[in-house]
């Protein structure tokens, strides 16, 4: 085997097991970082060991041993630098292992969710919550989840290690809480589950498509749905699950080129994520509760239905953005509900109803750009595609937004 062909089975067994792993290895001591960094190491030994022996029948089950392996140097280390016996130290590592560690990865499925919850404790910082969710259960790095959050990489990178010192410090458990602790720690899960999906959306030349389950939007999928079938009477936990099925459900394929929503052809969706998203979202609405997840998956499912009437309701998305921009007055909802305003009542009036203070936030600029081409500003619209294409990390929304300012500038 190559090292190209061991460099891609290691990065599958990665991307497929990475936060189950990272649970498995963290259980016993509450150690995020040592076993992040285990888990390095045996991904490290593979990309060495597997083209000359071959990829093993069970490659998270070798990760897994592998990475054990290191952890227990650690702890011989610790023994030794504290004069304990070896035995102590391997025993109350290994105090809360549960007897499923010795079972196929692939076979454990709620490890990630413990994890999940374990990051959602009220005793780590809130601002570090979903940062530390996307890192070591989804295992996105420092940089790219940086960058979702507009900070530098430095001052993320900080941040989530004073919350993984924060549950190796406080003796976090690494058990799914009570039903009352885990109403109260479910928001924040949702909202790491749907961050996970939310990054993929930039896109990228190495992004896997968000159809594939190997991706990182099929990961969130995964999630949302496993939440959805645990939480069965959680309206959030079902309106995740709807919001994430129906976006998937219009996803576009690896290299295909950017096209925007209203141009594209709803031929080309998936009938079988709509289904199941219409259906999440019906079991939701059941319920007296009324939520963000619930509201922006019935607006994914409003532009869904045009694939079977054929228009888009422009009247009922601007009742479902008013109604999210009440409950959760965001940045995207504040630009999604201008659009829909410039849509019914002309751009000038989707121009004044854009939020202030969005000078690097790029869905505002592209909203922008394009009142102003409907208002016939051209100048000012090629200016702001300009500022759109800077700010887009997807190469193909970039391409078409360079490309609108260029025809604007031609005319």
């Amino acid at each position: 085997m190559s090292v190209p062909e061991a460099r891609a089975a290691a990065e599958r067994a990665a991307r497929a097991s990475y936060g189950r792993l990272v649970a498995i290895l963290a259980a016993p001591t509450g150690d995020l970082m040592l076993a992040e960094d285990a888990l390095s190491d045996a991904l490290e030994r593979a990309l060495r060991s597997w083209p000359e022996r071959g990829v093993p029948a069970n490659p998270e089950g070798w990760l897994l041993t592998v990475a054990r392996n290191r952890q227990r140097d650690v702890w011989r280390s610790a023994a030794h630098r504290t004069a304990r016996p070896l035995s102590e130290v391997v025993v109350e590592a290994a105090r809360t292992t549960s007897p499923l560690d010795a079972v196929d990865p692939d076979a454990i499925g709620e490890r990630r969710l413990e994890l999940l919850f374990v990051c959602a404790h009220p005793a780590i910082d809130a601002a570090s919550r979903t940062p530390l969710m996307l890192q070591a259960v989804l295992g996105l790095d420092a940089a790219r989840i940086a960058r979702a959050y507009g900070v530098g990489k430095e001052a993320m990178a900080k941040r989530l290690v004073r919350a993984k010192r924060r549950i190796a410090g406080t003796r976090i458990p690494f058990t799914v809480p009570g039903r009352e602790a885990r109403s109260e720690r479910l928001p924040g899960v949702l909202e790491a589950v749907y961050g996970c999906y939310a990054v993929t959306l930039t896109g990228g030349p190495d992004e896997a498509p968000r159809r594939s389950p190997d991706s990182l939007a099929g990961e969130a999928h995964y999630l949302a749905t496993t939440l959805a079938t645990l939480l069965p009477d959680e309206p959030e936990a079902l309106g995740l699950a709807a919001l994430i099925a129906l976006s998937l459900a219009r996803a576009p394929g690896r290299g295909t080129d950017y096209v925007p929503l209203a141009e594209q052809d709803p031929a080309d969706w998936d009938a079988d994520l709509i289904a199941e998203g219409e259906a999440y979202l019906r079991r939701a609405s059941a319920a007296d509760r009324l939520g963000r997840f619930q509201l922006e998956a019935a607006i994914q499912a409003v532009h869904c239905d045009r694939r079977r009437t054929g228009i888009t309701d422009t009247r009922a998305l601007r009742t479902l953005y008013s109604a999210l921009v009440t409950l959760a007055p965001t940045l995207g909802a504040q630009v999604a509900l201008a659009a829909a305003v410039g849509r019914l009542d002309g751009p000038d009036a989707g121009l004044a109803a854009l939020p202030d203070g969005v000078d690097d936030f790029q869905p505002a600029w592209a909203a922008r750009a394009h009142l102003l081409a409907e208002a016939g500003r051209f100048t000012e619209a090629a200016a702001a595609f300009d500022r759109a294409a800077t700010l887009a990390l997807d190469p193909a929304a970039r391409g078409y937004l360079a490309d609108r300012a260029a025809g604007l500038r031609a005319r």
